[in-house]
């Protein structure tokens, strides 16, 4: 069989001298091909493209067209030999090869060492490929490029801290963490590592041990990462059904309607700078986005006094009907000059508005972290976040009596469970509820 390696001398590469190189054209397979520098340059005018090779009219200034033509046969011996090896080696890079191994000089002798230092090279390289593709942190790093069009920079952020915690583990043990490390064992010492030596890195003050909700999104999404290298068939299955995740009550407030009110109604005219911010804020509250949605809304968003919002975060879409207040705040944004925004200077504003307004009741909340339970008394106001905004309009929804199904419409929960954390009503807010519903029954008595 022929191999597909034939002379050719371009015309359309003519030097300035009036000569063009000869090449070794390689076709290594339909559509790739090398072309290989022979270092013979003749006029293209005496080179014989039917024959393939060098006219013996060529002038003698250019050398003796016998002697260059057995010089370009051995030479094309030489980059077919190279191909016969490559072949039978069954290397998968052969152009690759073939360009950076020939030159003029290079003799048919020589090819046998060269082949066989580049079929090692070629071997040692697809292991470290295949130990690469097995590697825990360089599948994490797969599996967080894949997502990144798909959820939200906040998600991201939380895978990131899934290997960060990874990482810190397997330096406090001294021992390399592999798909094959995730058994219980591994789960309970890694669990406990987080719960009471994992030092925070990012906080001024030294704090040690995560908080078991942080703990709980960290398994969790180990999990869910693990399960899809299982489904594309990356690693063999692993059960991690022992695997679980911890979750712990958050303590956190909700705004009822009277103090969304004294927000809305405060005259800022001394804080103007903080207008916008108060503005958002109420919207929030009265349509239930949270704040990577309200705060890049735009004017085409409300159609026929409904907002129509693709959620950030779970790419879903809801439809909100909006109060008259909320369409009053959402046309004000955009008569207003456009202002970056950033979630802490959100934050750190909305707190501002809430102590102007005098929402400043003192709320004792407590967390567990390691084997510590830690209680913070702090006004009500410097509680206030950009996700109090969706919390308040659950649980003010809640409260008003609207169908949790109807509300999750809203909100865009996908389940109950789900819904149901955003829920912050007081003991003695359930039994006046609770009250309500019974005067509305006719007090359920027993005798009528």
């Amino acid at each position: 069989m022929l191999l597909p390696i034939k002379p050719i001398c371009p015309p359309r590469k003519v030097r300035i001298n009036g000569t063009c190189f000869i090449f070794l054209q390689y076709c290594y397979s339909q559509r790739h091909r090398t072309l290989l520098n022979t270092g013979i340059a003749i006029p293209p005018g005496y080179w014989s493209e039917k024959q393939l090779k060098i006219s013996n009219k060529l002038p003698a200034e250019y050398g003796n067209s016998f002697l260059l033509n057995e010089e370009l046969t051995r030479q094309l011996r030489v980059a077919q030999d190279l191909v016969y090896h490559a072949n039978k080696e069954g290397m998968k890079e052969k152009g690759t090869f073939v360009k950076a191994t020939f030159c003029p000089t290079l003799e048919s002798s020589d090819i046998g060492d060269k082949v066989i230092c580049e079929v090692k090279k070629e071997q040692a390289m697809e292991v470290a490929v295949k130990k690469s593709r097995l590697d825990l942190y360089f599948q994490i790093d797969d599996y967080i490029e894949s997502k990144r069009r798909k959820v939200s920079k906040a998600t991201l952020v939380v895978y990131g801290n899934m290997k960060t915690h990874l990482l810190a583990f397997e330096k406090f043990r001294n021992k390399k963490i592999t798909f094959r490390s995730f058994d219980f064992n591994f789960y309970e010492k890694f669990v406990d590592y987080l719960t009471f030596d994992h030092v925070h890195t990012r906080k001024q003050e030294r704090l040690v041990g995560l908080k078991q909700n942080t703990i709980g999104k960290t398994i969790k999404h180990l999990r869910v990462f693990v399960r899809d290298r299982v489904k594309r068939k990356i690693i063999p299955a692993i059960d991690m059904s022992d695997f679980k995740i911890l979750e712990e009550e958050t303590d956190a407030i909700y705004l009822s309607h009277e103090e969304i009110a004294s927000m809305y109604c405060l005259d800022l005219t001394h804080h103007s700078e903080l207008t916008r911010y108060r503005d958002l804020f109420v919207l929030g509250c009265l349509t239930g986005l949270r704040y990577s949605d309200f705060s890049k809304l735009k004017p085409e968003d409300l159609q026929k006094g409904m907002l129509y919002k693709k959620q950030e975060k779970s790419d879903h879409w809801v439809i909100i009907p909006l109060r008259e207040e909320a369409k009053l705040v959402f046309n004000r944004q955009f008569l207003a000059k456009k202002f970056f925004l950033t979630n802490p200077e959100f934050n750190r504003h909305i707190k501002t508005i809430g102590k102007l307004a005098e929402i400043n009741q003192a709320i004792k909340f407590s967390h567990r972290r390691g084997n510590k339970t830690i209680e913070e008394i702090k006004p009500k106001y410097d509680w206030i976040s950009s996700h109090t905004a969706r919390r308040s309009f659950c649980t003010n929804e809640f409260l008003a009596g609207t169908p949790v199904e109807l509300i999750m419409k809203i909100s865009g929960h996908k389940s109950v469970k789900d819904f149901y954390k955003y829920i912050r009503i007081s003991p003695e807010e359930a039994a006046n509820k609770i009250k309500t519903l019974w005067t509305e029954r006719n007090d359920m008595r027993l005798i009528k």
